[in-house]
């Protein structure tokens, strides 16, 4: 069993001089507690969660006209995270074998198993079950609806389904990513309409390259896995290749937005401006492996991040424009 610490790095079985055995033991209570609360929180994945939300308010904004109400908001931000928390919680139930292989994954709590299967796959159905009933009961039925589709796609089409036998994983897998976009816009307006369509084409043809070049870090790690990402059934120029084709497909649908939605002149120059700086970093790629650079030394993690900053403006500005109007 790992010997948890807490902040000062006194272990569990550590004697401390002078404190008595009641001391110790709420001591050491108290130590578990917070570690199994760590544990369910990573089941989460807290990161990825963050980039969800980083699309989710710019819409509610862009679907009011201005700011939205500011309870709807807190509502749906909640249920949100509830809902992308569950589907999480039970990828690292369905992923528990691969995760414990991989880098990257292997201190994850099932990994680690500082969480049992069964204890993370209540967890997760419970979280998927509140999110869902609670967006029904204060926000409404359709932001209800897409909150439990991209959990039950998320689920059994990507988890189950995509993930460990095509190279396609992420680009159909990547619809549940997509989704908040659309629960965001309904959350505000009870209805649909092109220009959350098209911000859902934004996020779907962004998520390859953005998760093709993570995966060239780790290729090793997935390969060892046997998840057949396509960096690692491709090589390196045609994966660039690929992601550079999807990068321009994003920076184009950013630019059908501007007349879709009404967009002001702020807009249309933000999508371009980031679109070539997104697209100047997918172009150093390729012409760094078409000049026989390989491996770490082709930095695909710049891209990544990158790719990160350029979607958190992008959505920043989709937020700020109808302020002006």
């Amino acid at each position: 069993m790992t010997v948890l610490s807490n902040k000062l790095g006194v272990e569990l079985d550590d004697q401390v001089p002078g404190a008595p055995a009641a001391v110790l033991e709420p001591m050491a209570a108290e130590r578990s507690v917070g570690a199994s609360v760590r544990a369910y929180v990573a089941l989460t994945k807290p990161r990825v969660i963050e980039l969800l939300l980083i699309t989710t308010i710019p819409v509610m904004f862009l679907a009011a006209g201005g700011v939205p109400p500011l309870g709807t908001v807190l509502l749906t931000l909640a249920f949100g995270t509830m809902s992308a928390g569950a589907a999480n919680a039970i990828n690292c139930y369905i992923d528990r074998d691969i995760d414990a292989k991989m880098r990257r994954t292997r201190r994850r709590p099932l990994a680690r198993e500082q969480v049992t299967p069964a204890r993370a796959l209540v967890f997760g159905v419970v979280l998927g079950v509140v999110s869902t009933v609670g967006f029904a009961l204060t926000v409404n039925l359709m932001a209800a609806a897409g909150s439990l589709f991209a959990i039950l796609f998320y689920i059994f089409v990507y988890s189950l389904l995509l993930k460990r036998r095509t190279s396609q994983n992420v680009v159909w897998g990547g619809i549940a990513g997509c989704m908040p976009v659309l629960i965001g816009w309904t959350a505000i307006t009870e209805s649909l309409a092109w220009t959350p369509f098209v911000l859902f084409g934004v996020v779907f043809l962004w998520t390859p390259p953005h998760t093709w070049t993570l995966a060239m870090r780790y290729r090793e790690d997935y390969a060892v896995a046997k998840v057949p990402m396509l960096p690692v059934v491709a090589g390196e120029k045609r994966v660039i290749g690929e992601s550079l084709v999807y990068t321009y497909a994003t920076v184009i649908c950013s630019l059908v937005l501007w007349p879709v939605a009404g967009m002001s002149p702020l807009y249309g120059t933000a999508a371009i401006v980031l679109g070539l700086v997104f697209l100047a970093e997918g172009h150093r790629l390729l012409r760094a492996v078409r000049a026989g650079v390989t491996g770490v030394h082709l930095r695909p993690m710049r891209f990544f991040h990158l790719s990160n900053v350029y979607l958190a403006l992008l959505f920043t500005v989709v937020a700020i424009d109808p302020l002006l109007h």
